[in-house]
């Protein structure tokens, strides 16, 4: 299946970035329909250049636009005042001043708003080097849009929320919201706009803001270059740092330094021409001086510096931008910042005929991943002869300071099915209700819905999910909604019932330190998660309404789909075990992106299939979840820095030279781990199921959920065991077991393989079983805890061909989620009846 070609509205400042971002995606096969650009207002004390005469470019009647809340795209052509479209060919350089040689073209009424001494600095947009802006549309051949940016930014949250300033009772609107207009009178002069594409690498600041705009609009937003720094390079030897420069470099992207604002950086390396080796190498090593030339820093992500670009390839760029040395004055804004003042801009014809460079597309798979699907047994024989993982026969039994007693649990669940014996009903109008008990419930706990921090959405038909999402997305409208898993049980869901939701959040009570990553862009790093579900929701673990210092992390499930294009990967031989790892990569890099150290436990469901290839399925899933592992003897990569915004309002970045505030633990992080299992990486596998269900989203061949990732692990204070010999035949448990100052907070898991039982076991019996054998496993792991154990049950897979009566103790007060299944094997390819997850705190006396 092919990509969707879509038509772009091209977000462009000027820098490297922008322009960087579009040449992708025309690589991709996209067109692009028109340039859109943000620059300075005027002063609101002067005469505005773009309300005079004087302009060498069309400027279109400057009537008001339409209110910020109207989002529908103007029928007529009417302008929101200060609009200027500039079409190829229509700018005409001014000469200069004859009594001065003042080349300014802002002087000269060519650009926008009046000349000034000052950068308006903001987070959002890049505004130094605008007075070149207008020669793009003739650079280019395309039309360039431009509007002044008004308002100033109001809202500092990282995650853009539109609604927050009509909830605050804010008159005043942020910067952002000048991008609706601009992107409004673009639409209504291009209607076969599609989509949007920006800059954005690692600033979730100006994403979350350019995915705001864009998804109002209908626009599909692109982000080629977000995480541009942690993709595979080209070559193991090659610093990821500067790649993104060479990358452009070898395009011929010509990109010059117009603003230093870091201690490293000053006026001499203005005009240094940052995409090339040389040029890069010169401004790490500037910046290594203060300690902060990793990642960010090294591409000007922290502000560090920013750039003009000058020419690009052909497929770009017809003319180049020639700047006379006369026309760069430097502006010296005091603190370290400087930046040019350019003037004089012209075009020049470009007669080299140079073949089309070649643009380097990130490998699909890392290396580390490529290793593993590389490594995949081919055959079932193989499969079977691959060594398992082990088990660890020496128990280290917790001290007794581990906790003398546990407390309650500090994260309410609900399973919500909808009412019963109505007879059957449309899926939207089943939605609804199931909606409407989730609204009640959560107002009678007094959480409120923005603080879930996951779901698990099950269904009886995937093709009902469309109008799911939509009354679904109802109840999550704000930045970083939950975490969601969605997957279709077919007839295993109770009759006349097609969906099931089952929540967890924080009880009220509990700190409301809630971060969130929300990637609604198309990249290169993982797929956008287009609507109402964050791709991880990150939480602190509490008891007693006190923070332990842990923290955990619920993920979305991830599907195999290629992140640039949103498809699954073409049909091919092994193009079964491709997604196997693809969705695992996914996983990973979901998880180093927020920092997880450890997997409590995962499960990889699969879709109907024939009991010989689910267990085959489930064999090449473990197999790849005990590889990506990996060992202690593998490194893991550092952290890529922190951005703007990071910079100004996030403690933990304060001080760019403080390297390690800013290292990225590996995953797993082994240092976490007690000594003695640092030695026995082999005993440390998370423990990993495959479900079998009726179907995936997209028809995907496999989505992974894991269960908990968690991150603040102090070094050697993780423990994890696994307990196979307990009094009940059949059953095995694990432990992830975290010592915080505080509290010992253990993730557990029971399962129960049927080799021993009858088939006709319900699901009640069986749950009985496995509370006891958690408490007697508990018991185990710690001898000097209390007798009798408050451990939480919270996620229940039975396998409905072994268990019956699994829908007996139907309710909205049921606290347990349950995922019925066709099949449930361990990792080793055993079939197993029944898996449980638990959560038991104990409280560690001060």
């Amino acid at each position: 299946m092919s990509s969707e070609k879509l038509n772009v509205i091209a977000l462009i400042s000027g820098g490297k970035d922008s322009f960087f971002s579009l040449i992708h995606c025309l690589e991709h096969g996209h067109q692009i329909v028109a340039l859109a650009n943000l620059f300075p207002g005027p002063a609101p004390d002067s005469s505005s250049a773009i309300s005079g005469g004087q302009s060498p470019f069309r400027q279109e009647d400057a009537t008001k636009a339409e209110p910020e809340t109207n989002l529908q795209t103007p029928s007529d052509l009417s302008s929101p005042v200060g609009f200027q479209r500039i079409d190829p060919g229509t700018w005409t350089p001014q000469p200069p001043d004859p009594a001065t040689g003042d080349h300014d073209s802002l002087r000269q009424g060519q650009g926008s708003g009046e000349s000034s001494d000052t950068d308006l600095n903001s987070f959002m947009y890049q505004t130094v080097g605008h007075e070149v802006l207008p020669l793009y549309a003739d650079a280019t051949g395309l039309p360039l849009y431009r509007l002044p940016i008004t308002g100033r930014a109001i809202r500092h949250e990282r995650d853009y929320d539109a609604t927050a300033n009509a909830q605050d009772k804010v008159q005043e609107s942020d910067e952002t919201e000048s991008m609706l207009p601009l992107l409004q009178s673009i639409i209504a002069r291009h209607p076969e706009a599609n989509a949007v594409c920006a800059g954005a690498i690692l600033s979730t600041y100006q994403r979350t803001r350019v995915e705001s705009i864009a998804l109002r609009l209908g626009l599909v937003p692109l982000a080629y270059l977000w995480q541009y720094p942690v993709l595979p390079p080209p070559s193991a030897a090659i610093s990821a740092d500067t790649q993104l420069l060479i990358d452009m470099a070898n395009v011929g992207l010509e990109a010059r330094i117009i603003k230093v604002a870091s201690a490293g950086l000053d006026e001499n390396h203005l005009w240094e021409r940052v995409s090339s080796e040389a040029g890069s190498s010169r401004v790490k090593n500037a910046l290594r001086k203060f300690g902060s030339a990793q990642g960010a820093a090294a591409l000007g992500e922290g502000g560090e510096f920013e750039t003009l670009v000058l020419d690009g390839p052909s497929s770009v760029f017809k003319k180049r931008i020639v700047v006379p040395e006369q026309g760069r004055r430097i502006v010296r804004e005091g603190g370290g910042c400087s930046w040019l003042m350019l003037g004089g801009a012209r075009l020049e014809d470009k007669h080299d005929a140079a073949a089309k460079p070649a643009v380097r597309i990130p490998n699909l798979l890392d290396p580390h991943f490529k290793t593993v699907f590389g490594d995949l047994p081919q055959s079932l024989n193989e499969l079977k002869t691959a060594k398992a993982s082990a088990i660890s026969r020496r128990l280290t039994s917790l001290s007794q300071d581990a906790g003398t007693f546990t407390a309650d649990s500090e994260v309410l669940r609900w399973s919500v099915l909808p009412d019963l014996g109505l007879g059957e009903m449309p899926i939207q109008d089943e939605t609804i209700q199931v909606v409407e008990k989730i609204r009640d419930l959560a107002s009678g706990a007094g959480v409120q819905l923005s603080q879930v921090t996951s779901t698990i959405v099950v269904l009886r038909r995937m093709s009902d999910f469309p109008k799911v999402n939509g009354e679904y997305g109802k109840i999550f409208t704000r930045p970083n909604p939950p975490s969601r898993v969605t997957i279709s049980c077919g007839d295993l869901l109770p009759a006349g019932v097609n969906i099931a939701i089952s929540l967890a959040a924080p009880t009220p009570k509990a700190i409301r330190d809630r971060n969130g990553l929300h990637v609604q862009s198309r990249s290169y790093w993982a797929p956008a998660n287009i609507g109402p579900y964050s791709q991880a929701i990150d939480v602190p673990v509490t008891a007693q309404d006190q923070p332990t210092g842990l923290r955990c992390i619920s993920i979305a499930g991830q599907i195999p789909l290629i992140p640039a294009t949103m498809l699954l990967p073409s049909t091919s031989e092994k193009s079964h075990e491709l997604q196997i790892v693809l969705s695992l990569q996914h996983l990973w890099r979901v998880g180093q992106e927020m920092k997880i150290q450890w997997w409590t436990s995962s499960v990889a469901y699969f879709p109907r299939a024939n009991s010989s290839e689910i267990q085959r399925s489930a064999q090449l899933a473990g197999y790849a979840w005990k590889q990506a592992h990996g060992s202690p003897d593998e490194e893991g990569d550092g952290d890529n820095g922190p951005d703007l915004w990071d910079l100004k309002y996030n403690p933990a970045y304060m001080s760019l030279g403080n390297d390690d505030k800013t290292i990225r633990k590996t995953l797993p992080d082994w240092e976490a781990l007690t000594l003695r299992q640092q030695n026995e990486p082999e005993t440390c596998i998370p423990p990993m199921f495959a479900a079998e269900v009726e179907e995936l989203p997209r028809q995907a061949a496999v989505e992974w959920h894991a269960h908990n990732g968690l991150s603040k692990i102090e070094e050697a204070s993780f423990l994890m065991c696994c307990l196979p010999e307990l009094t009940l035949p059949g059953w095995k448990t694990w432990h992830s077991v975290v010592t915080t100052a505080s509290a010992t907070v253990i993730y557990s898991t029971a399962a129960y393989s049927h080799a021993d039982r009858p088939h006709s076991a319900s699901l009640d019996s069986l749950k009985i079983d496995m509370c006891k054998i958690m408490q007697e496993s508990l018991h185990q792991l710690h001898p000097h805890g209390p007798e009798t154990v408050q451990s939480k049950l919270t996620l229940v897979y039975a396998d409905a061909a072994q268990i019956v009566s699994i829908w007996n103790n139907l309710g909205d007060k049921c606290e347990v989620a349950l995922i019925p299944c066709r099949s449930i094997w361990s990792s080793d390819g055993q079939s197993v009846a029944i898996v449980g997850l638990f959560e038991t705190t104990f409280i560690r006396e001060s």
